[in-house]
């Protein structure tokens, strides 16, 4: 999977358009699982922040050996792997074509992955923030439950709202509301589904502002 995510974004990083990719820790451990294993739930939210950070290390290692040049930065201090989150110098990076990888969520427990990306999406005046995951876009219901579940080509926040769907948490999803921000959620594993999409393809579901 790895050696997938780099070679797709090594795709879209050599069209000259300028990255920032924040990445969950939910394969090695979710602060939610904290209450289940007796340990309180902000420090379980630690945990998980610093899980992130293992993945974020990861991820930069395939996308250098693809042949990106990255910077790891973090919103916990720790600076013999990563550099500390500062606004500033996350899109002076990028403006020097480096991929920034932004690890440790927003550095403060009860806060998900989803809420850093649209925070750090807003304070580096984003386009759009891309949620790739593993269905092609935002459904009526689960896809994976109900074989009966339609896929919406666009939505708008308002409209997210009144049918309860689930694209992200509310924090995050209501963060990109209130700046204008876009959203499209797409399938992140299906091969080219990032470059066609940041070429102005119609992939995924884009939720604005504006009314479908």
């Amino acid at each position: 999977m790895l050696k997938l995510y780099a070679s797709e974004i090594k795709k879209v990083y050599d069209l000259g358009v300028q990255i920032s990719v924040v990445i969950g820790g939910g394969n090695i451990f979710r602060g939610e699982d904290a209450k289940g294993a007796g340990i309180e739930k902000a420090t379980g939210d630690y945990m998980g922040m610093m899980a992130t950070l293992i993945n974020a290390m990861a991820i930069q290692g395939a996308c250098e050996n693809a042949g990106i040049y990255t910077r790891l930065m973090s919103a916990l201090k720790i600076d013999e792997v990563c550099e500390p989150f500062i606004r500033r110098r996350a899109i002076r990076h990028m403006e020097k074509g480096r991929l920034v990888i932004l690890g440790a969520g927003i550095g403060r427990p009860f806060f998900t992955t989803d809420s850093a990306a649209s925070l750090r999406a807003i304070e580096i005046d984003a386009d759009v923030v891309l949620k790739g995951t593993r269905v092609d876009g935002i459904y009526s219901a689960d896809p994976e439950k109900n074989p009966n579940a339609t896929r919406f080509n666009s939505v708008s926040f308002d409209q997210v709202y009144e049918m309860g769907l689930n694209v992200m948490d509310m924090t995050a999803f209501t963060l990109c509301k209130e700046n204008g921000l876009p959203i499209i959620v797409f399938d992140m594993n299906k091969a080219d589904n990032l470059l066609r999409l940041v070429r102005g393809e119609e992939i995924g579901t884009l939720v604005t502002n504006h009314q479908s």
